[in-house]
């Protein structure tokens, strides 16, 4: 398990190793039965419980992706910026002032 994923889930739930979409439609499955099902409250509280597990993981998948793609953006605007020629930059600096 890498650092971060330890971190989004120091108590190591089962599940951790869950896909995005597949923990997405459980969870989708979870709320559907709990909302249409005259359900016991032990049932429940059980379905509520994995539940929430389950947004933690969705939680923690979705940071994840979302650092990989600053990390992606950034990368490519200093990209962008490296290959602009200095005399480009030059001219326009000058056209600006």
């Amino acid at each position: 398990m890498s650092k971060a994923a330890k971190a989004n889930n120091p108590a190591g739930c089962p599940g951790e190793g869950l896909p995005f979409e597949e923990a997405l439609k459980k969870l989708e499955s979870i709320v559907e039965a709990m909302e249409g099902d005259e359900l016991p409250l032990e049932t429940l509280l059980a379905r509520f419980e994995e539940g929430t597990r389950l947004v933690q993981i969705c939680h923690a998948k979705l940071a994840e992706a979302e650092v990989k793609a600053c990390g992606l953006e950034a990368r490519r605007a200093r990209t962008v910026v490296a290959n602009i020629p200095p005399a480009f930059v030059w001219r326009y600096s000058r056209q600006a002032a």
